[in-house]
């Protein structure tokens, strides 16, 4: 994927005299698969994945996909409120961040949020949402996706074979995507597109995913005052 709109991204950059690299950052629970979206997105084990619902990361990490983009990784929510205050704080910390001591851009362009297809309590994702990105960051630099679609429908309806959902189960993933993006209106009162979904396991829509990033992409610098 290091060379996919490889083009496309440095123009957009350019056009619009953004900062190289643009920095996107993910944030969402526990278990919804950011590190396993990084390895997909890079085609590579990049970034360390746990095992089951146990988070493998604590701390905030990135990873340049080339000169042009940058993702950090951060530690999910859901995982006691020790902790969960312990990594709002550092979500907080890094939206905040500038770019310099004398410099007010900032660091983060843009923020993905990710949500578990298998999954449909979105409290966690809420809770993200209002009480700490939108507090950081102006909503037209947040977008969201859904990972894991192969778990959507407790697993049924997956083509394994030719590694894609069936009919049934994209009827079910297109329905999903429209409920997410009318909850979260009515939850934070932010207007988003629809959700791209994916599966960073089988590597299924991981364009489809870059895709709705680059389309997102921000067309002026960030400013924290």
């Amino acid at each position: 994927m290091k060379n996919y709109r490889h083009d496309d991204i440095q123009a957009h950059i350019r056009r619009n005299e953004l900062l190289v690299p643009l920095d996107v950052l993910l944030v969402g629970g526990t278990g919804t698969g950011k590190s396993s979206t990084l390895n997909a997105l890079f085609n590579s084990a990049v970034a360390k994945v746990g095992e089951g619902v146990d988070p493998e990361t604590q701390n905030i990490s990135s990873f340049e996909l080339h000169d042009y983009l940058r993702f950090h990784d951060s530690a999910g929510l859901g995982d006691g409120k020790e902790n969960d205050l312990t990594h709002s704080k550092n979500i907080t910390e890094e939206l905040l961040r500038t770019c310099g001591e004398n410099n007010n851009n900032g660091f983060i362009d843009l923020v993905m949020v990710l949500l578990d297809g298998s999954s449909r309590d979105l409290g966690t994702t809420f809770k993200l949402l209002e009480s700490v990105v939108l507090k950081s960051i102006e909503p037209k630099r947040v977008i969201v996706a859904i990972n894991q679609a192969d778990m959507a429908m407790k697993g049924r309806y997956w083509n394994a074979p030719q590694n894609k959902p069936e009919s049934t189960l994209i009827d079910f993933l297109e329905e999903k995507a429209l409920s997410v993006k009318q909850r979260i209106n009515e939850s934070t009162g932010l207007s988003i597109n629809k959700p791209v979904y994916y599966s960073a396991k089988h590597n299924y829509n991981i364009k489809a995913l870059l895709d709705h990033i680059i389309n997102h992409f921000p067309t002026n610098r960030r400013i924290i005052k």
